[in-house]
């Protein structure tokens, strides 16, 4: 596909994302916290389809600079309800395109371990608040961090079942079998779910990003 046209649906596609997580916020009455995961999930699927949009990576990286400084502008300014975070120190939504971007420029030539990089984060650390706010009877705080147990399981289930789907259905090399992709999944979501647990002011979402990196990177596949 033109990096161009690529360039064009991925913001299409991300915008898009956006919209619908305001029209749930409108229609059904959901929160930010609830929508703000809708966007998190829906914009970190989009890794799955980044070697059909681009050749090289440099042009997802461009949308990622972009939309740190969208979301940063959102930050200061609120403009955006859908993406709004109740701590106001929370800067995960800058964080986010900036862990897509790194993961997009290291991993680019192995797309299984691009995308697999990138799951713990988007499912994991995407499902962990919301199953935690849902079903969280276990609470524990880190520094001014509130979580529950039973989120940091939703963290560690999702984040594993992705990572093992990355691993062994996204195109590419290395070709991974889905028995062979299960032990690096598991010991991926181990660390990323122990990271997770003691990450604060939305660091998480480069120390999820950057340990599952290390991981993947030092695996032998």
């Amino acid at each position: 596909m033109n990096n161009w046209l690529g360039f064009l649906i991925c913001l299409i596609y991300i915008f898009g994302i956006i919209g619908l997580a305001e029209l749930l916020r409108h229609w059904r009455g959901y929160s930010s916290d609830f929508t703000r995961k809708v966007i998190h999930i829906g914009v970190g699927m989009l890794s799955w389809a980044l070697h059909f949009l681009f050749d090289v990576p440099w042009f997802f990286v461009a949308a990622s600079v972009l939309f740190m400084v969208i979301n940063f502008l959102d930050w200061r300014f609120g403009f955006l309800k859908a993406m709004a975070a109740t701590d106001r120190s929370n800067l995960g939504t800058v964080y986010f395109p900036l862990a897509a971007a790194v993961v997009a420029l290291l991993l680019w030539e192995r797309p299984p371990l691009m995308v697999a990089a990138l799951m713990p984060l988007t499912w994991g650390d995407g499902l962990a608040p919301v199953i935690g706010k849902r079903f969280g009877k276990h609470a524990y705080t880190v520094y001014t961090s509130r979580r529950t147990l039973e989120g940091s399981m939703g963290f560690f289930a999702a984040g594993f079942l992705f990572t093992w789907l990355a691993l062994w259905l996204v195109a590419g090399q290395p070709a991974i079998s889905p028995l062979a992709a299960l032990l690096p999944a598991l010991i991926i979501m181990l660390a990323t779910t122990a990271v997770e647990a003691v990450s604060i002011w939305g660091l998480d979402n480069l120390t999820i990003t950057a340990v599952a990196l290390l991981i993947i990177s030092l695996w032998s596949f």
